[in-house]
């Protein structure tokens, strides 16, 4: 009896890599006690929300507990609120930018989600560079769109423009990027979004159903080393960005995430409207309204960096002296190191026996690379040091 559907059963066994580890890790636990597994495979920010978190929640208490305090809004979102992000969003994107502009959805997954039922028509294709995040496949699936992977440019994973190009077809709807990067922690360069830009351009000449340059931006506000994470709207009338609040300020259970539609691409209002309505017919309907009204409030905050970096440089130390090369993120909370021998579900096999999770680069696009999350304590990861070592050295 075949009680679901085939794309579905599909999209369940190519995630299968990450739910295992999941699982596995839940099961070493049990056996060995939390304090002696070392997970890495999560990307679920454990920073706290910055601190003035506490006050604003006291505040909202009695505007909640008011009739409709909690009830419908808009469902593009609270105006209150978009006119706020808006002006961040002017700021950050360095042009102007107008709540009519902006759709508040459900996280950017959301985002993404709304947008695709907005523009895709069964057999689009979704360009983007590999290794992405594993979820793109199945966002732009539901509804019959082909998820084309291209793959980076080593060592740095910076998008092979050309590449990208010479895989464009008339069937190409969107190009997605996400920078910073998850899972490599790259952040991409002006030099990088002005070509793609450039490219989005050229294929637009005279073509009716436009091409869109969307840039998936959650981990925008996680940056290392003052490096630019360079604003992308400016570049190109068909460029959108989206982004949320799950890692800028450790809100991920709240659901508060965006899509800023360019104000000069043609028949904006237009996309802005349609956006809306598939926010509401996917049965978002609205954001959740106590995490909108968190996020406004918290527009000028951000999480602890420094944490964040101390952690990096500690993740850097411990795969250094393991012997495993590796291009240091300058953004975002995830190192995509080699496999030692090339063979990354083998080398991911290894660290289990060292109580180590992480994820195979397989489940990202890129075999031969793995994902360690390091939104985890420092001493999560100095105490995987040894594990390390000894997992590496099987490998060679």
């Amino acid at each position: 009896m075949k009680v679901i559907a085939t794309e579905i059963q599909n999209q369940m066994a190519g995630a299968s890599w990450i739910r295992k580890m999941f699982e596995k890790g839940l099961e070493l636990k049990k056996v060995y006690g939390p304090d002696k597994v070392f997970d890495f495979s999560l990307g679920n920010p454990d920073i706290p929300p910055p601190a003035k978190i506490r006050e604003v929640m006291i505040g909202l208490a009695d505007q909640v507990a008011q009739p409709l305090g909690v009830g419908y809004c808009p469902n593009a979102g609270l105006p209150a609120f978009r006119e706020a992000l808006a002006a961040k969003m002017s700021v950050d994107q360095e042009i102007p930018v107008g709540p009519e502009h902006i759709v508040v959805t459900c996280g950017a997954a959301g985002a993404l989600t709304a947008f695709f039922r907005a523009v895709l028509e069964p057999g689009d294709e979704v360009i983007c560079p590999s290794p992405y995040f594993v979820e793109y496949g199945s966002y732009c699936g539901h509804f019959g769109g082909k998820l084309k992977a291209v793959p980076a440019i080593l060592p740095d994973f910076q998008p092979d423009v050309d590449a990208m190009e010479a895989a464009v077809t008339a069937k190409t709807r969107v190009i997605l990027i996400n920078t910073p990067n998850n899972p490599t922690g790259c952040v991409y360069s002006r030099t990088t979004l002005q070509r793609l830009a450039n490219m989005v351009n050229r294929i637009n000449e005279g073509r009716e159903r436009p091409v869109f340059l969307l840039s998936d931006e959650p981990y925008r506000a996680i940056a290392y080393d003052d490096v630019e994470v360079p604003p992308i709207l400016p570049l190109t009338p068909y460029a959108l960005v989206l982004g949320s609040f799950s890692k800028s300020l450790s809100l991920a259970g709240e659901r508060i995430g965006y899509l800023v539609c360019n104000p000069a691409l043609p028949d904006v209002g237009l996309l802005a409207a349609a956006v809306t309505m598939t926010n509401r017919t996917l049965g978002f309907v609205n954001a959740p309204i106590i995490g909108q009204k968190l996020a406004m409030r918290l527009l000028s905050e951000g999480v602890d960096r420094v944490t964040y970096n101390k952690r990096r440089l500690a993740m850097a130390r411990v795969l250094s002296d393991a012997g495993i090369a590796f291009t240091m993120p300058k953004g975002a909370f995830y190192f995509f190191p080699a496999a030692p021998g090339g063979d990354d579900q083998a080398f991911i096999q290894a660290l289990l026996e060292e109580n180590i999770l992480g994820v195979p680069g397989a489940g990202f696009g890129y075999p031969g690379h793995i994902r360690l999350s390091f939104s985890v304590d420092e001493k999560v990861i100095l105490g995987a040091a040894e594990g390390f070592k000894r997992a590496a050295a099987k490998m060679r």
